[in-house]
């Protein structure tokens, strides 16, 4: 066996060295920071940081996992890595910090020594990924670690296969020859890579190369050819990825799944689910929690204001659409005069009769400020789609293309559309397609981004 075969043999022990890795540089951090603040042997560790260690290194072995850091590493970029490793290591080091909090033994360890231990370990694990992809990045082009590839398929959709795959060589695929049964297409070059036969030739031309992949790349429409080319390709010990004709759909969060055993392909899902659910409640209930509390003497003054600017309640409640077509009660500080709210109408707010100090509060967006309780409670998001009320939904649902789709998570307070300046009465479609873009590239440090720019650009440019 050549070395170029022995290397992809045992590319699969990467990720087990990753694995197994993590936990041991988590460990080696904790003991470089307690060198670093108590100037000791590591030798002479406390018992309870001992036992701290061990905690965080049962928690990294269970949690890292769930951020997808030990899969399959071709195909992956090293940001999407580096990413994933920022956020299972800050999941980690907050699970610590609440446990400490809650047994009531935080004040036994020295925060100093936390802090160092929280970035050392990530330097160390982000280090450690960035060598990784640097030796297989060296390896592939050296040759080594790399997939033949044949693509069968040279619509649309083999092109676009073809075309990731020649412009991602870090990925480590090389295709090498196509197959289409278009005779305008025989012998030609698509992108560099020749056409050298129909799908009948894949049979024969697997038995005389080495192949490592075949990509199958046809229309949903040529199914009875397709199970031809796959009942010749199980003749042959060679891997095989059908890439699913679905790019003519209006697709949200697609995937691969299973039902009961059975392989499917999600064309709209939530990605709020799984860790992803925790991990963004976490980020809602604990931001609301402190900005409450930091803002509660703005909130006095504001409620103080409303109060003596006109009679009636100080907040005003109406119901709304959010998560899974949820209803709730959204909170804001009355900006008008009792009764002069109960209309029907969407938009118009230009139109709609306010106090002075209500045109205040609209003007600064401070009449959402009582939304964070909402979040606090579960009915509301942060950031997110803004909620509608119930009979718009119903109606807009059959006038805006995936407008249902926005409930596919938690109404917000502030959102990707807000701070591009789609709010008030402006363009209602344009605004449902930032909400799908924010749903489509969710990640928590998107959230993050919204709710900077929000600071900036959401409380005085309301339209």
């Amino acid at each position: 066996m050549s070395g170029k075969s022995i290397f992809k043999s045992y590319s699969g022990l990467i990720n087990l060295f990753s694995r197994v890795s993590d936990p041991i540089l988590i460990v080696i951090a904790a003991c470089i920071a307690f060198r670093l603040k108590f100037s000791v042997d590591i030798s002479d560790i406390q018992k309870d940081y001992k036992l701290l260690i061990l905690f965080v290194f049962i928690c990294s072995v269970a949690i890292f996992p769930l951020f997808d850091l030990y899969g399959s590493w071709r195909g992956q970029s090293l940001l999407k890595q580096e990413k994933s490793i920022l956020l299972s290591w800050v999941s980690v080091i907050f699970l610590v910090i609440i446990t400490l909090f809650t047994l009531k033994i935080s004040s036994g360890y020295s925060r100093i020594w936390l802090g160092y231990w929280a970035i050392i370990g990530l330097l160390l694990l982000l280090t450690f990924r960035f060598f990784i992809f640097g030796f297989l990045h060296s390896q592939r082009r050296k040759g080594k670690n790399i997939r033949q590839v044949i693509i069968v398929g040279a619509g649309d959709l083999g092109r676009r296969a073809m075309k990731e795959a020649h412009n991602s060589p870090w990925m480590g695929y090389r295709v090498i020859s196509i197959f289409d049964d278009s005779l305008d297409l025989q012998g030609q070059k698509l992108d560099g890579c020749k056409v050298v036969g129909s799908l009948d030739d894949v049979n024969e031309y697997l038995s005389n190369q080495v192949i490592d992949e075949v990509w199958l790349a046809l229309p949903l429409r040529a199914e009875l050819r397709m199970k031809k080319v796959l009942n010749d390709i199980s003749l042959h010990a060679v891997n095989v990825k059908f890439i699913p004709d679905i790019f003519g759909f209006t697709l949200m969060r697609h995937s691969l799944t299973a039902i009961a055993g059975l392989p499917a392909v999600n064309l709209s899902v939530s990605p709020i689910d799984g860790s992803n659910r925790l991990i963004k409640e976490t980020e809602d209930r604990v931001l609301a929690f402190i900005i409450l509390v930091l803002l509660s003497p703005v909130m006095f003054l504001m409620a103080i204001g409303v109060k003596f600017s006109s009679s009636g309640p100080i907040f005003f409640k109406q119901e709304r659409v959010s998560w899974n077509g949820t209803k709730f009660k959204m909170f804001k500080f009355r900006s008008m005069p009792v009764n002069d709210d109960k209309n029907s109408v969407w938009g118009n707010a230009k139109d709609k009769k306010t106090t002075k100090f209500g045109r205040f509060l609209r003007k600064t967006s401070l009449d959402e400020l009582p939304q964070f309780y909402n979040v606090l409670k579960g009915d509301m998001s942060i950031v997110g789609p803004r909620p509608e009320r119930s009979q718009f939904v119903e109606k807009f649902k059959y006038e805006i293309p995936g407008y249902m789709q926005k409930h596919m998570v938690k109404a917000g307070i502030t959102g990707w559309a807000q701070i591009n300046g789609w709010r008030g009465d402006t363009c209602l479609k344009s605004r449902i397609e930032h909400d799908l873009f924010y749903i489509e590239n969710w990640s928590i440090w998107f959230d993050f981004k919204i709710i900077f720019l929000t600071i900036f650009k959401g409380f005085f440019n309301k339209s």
